[in-house]
């Protein structure tokens, strides 16, 4: 989240007519993230999150609003989209897909503990299974395929180092498929600033922009690489174990699945480093923009390449 498109007071007044949702009272720019452009919006009628988004069409928007509003329906905590007068979900503002959605209350937990570990694993399994009847289907749009036009933007920027173990990785990972295990819609960027919480308990799953169909497996692995990880990136065991006790009360493992646990913490920290060093060497101007590190995740990469392991018992 971002802010690349600026909106006036008066434009997000004019918009905002076109919903049921009373006068603006205020609102903000979003500074984290480096995808949409994003605003606090309060109203009359309550809280809600504005997303302008820079880089997707209308077709793969819509997929994700449509999704939203699945898990929705079938209580999953997550940001529910707001349908405007026309029951439309998507609609345009400043010449971008735009759409509100409600927005959650509670905060980010950034230093993560096995209870909160524990927690999103069971979160993270009944929204695999809520999403198992939903009719759509779209590939991971950070998959295989844009990793190869990734690796093509940034190897100019890479030492020699990391652009062998970039190829070596890329390699390992073509002879790995995991599309054999079970898969569906996948969150595919549940990092701890996207999950909210109060008192110890999950109020909110957000920011579903990246979400598309892939293994399961992968899905639980980008969780792993985040809430089980300290800063120099290391694994916590206990941390990690939580997760896993967490999700399989909710959806056990298939033995396919623990077999290629290793491939895929390595596939979900080569995802990662490469959308890092794409928009860490190729920004994009806008108002509130925070960048991240591409390091953490090669460091995480360069660890389980080393550790291969296992799924925990």
């Amino acid at each position: 989240m971002a802010v690349f498109t600026p909106v006036t007071d008066e434009q997000l007044r004019t918009w905002l007519q076109r919903y049921e949702v009373g006068e603006l009272l205020d609102f903000e720019g979003i500074a984290t993230g480096v995808e949409n452009t994003n605003y606090f919006v309060t109203t009359a009628a309550g809280r809600f999150v504005l997303t302008l988004f820079e880089r997707l069409d209308r077709e793969h928007a819509q997929f994700y609003l449509d999704f939203m509003a699945h898990l929705a329906q079938r209580q999953i905590a997550c940001p529910k989209p707001i349908a405007d007068l026309m029951q439309h979900y998507l609609g345009e503002l400043n010449g971008k897909p735009a759409t509100l959605v409600t927005r959650l209350s509670g905060h980010s937990e950034l230093n993560p503990d096995s209870h909160h570990c524990y927690e999103v694993g069971r979160a993270l399994a009944r929204m695999h299974l809520a999403g198992t009847d939903f009719p759509q289907s779209l590939l991971n749009p950070r998959g295989p395929d844009w990793w190869a036009k990734a690796e093509t933007r940034v190897t100019p920027f890479l030492h020699d180092d990391e652009r062998e173990l970039l190829s070596e990785e890329l390699r390992f990972q073509a002879e790995r498929a995991l599309g054999a295990l079970p898969h569906g819609v996948v969150h595919a960027d549940l990092f701890r600033d996207n999950v909210l919480w109060s008192t110890g308990l999950i109020t909110g799953i957000i920011d579903f922009y990246f979400a598309g169909t892939d293994s399961w497996l992968f899905d639980l692995a980008v969780v792993a690489n985040d809430w089980c990880v300290d800063a120099e990136a290391h694994f916590s065991a206990q941390r990690l174990q939580a997760l896993a006790r967490g999700y399989e009360q909710i959806r056990p493992m298939s033995a396919p699945e623990r077999a290629l646990w290793a491939a895929a913490l390595r596939r979900a920290a080569l995802r990662f480093w490469l959308s890092r060093l794409d928009d860490y060497h190729s920004p994009r101007p806008g108002e509130l923009i925070k960048a991240h590190d591409p390091n953490r995740f090669r460091n995480i990469l360069r660890y389980h390449v080393g550790a291969n392991m296992p799924w925990p018992a």
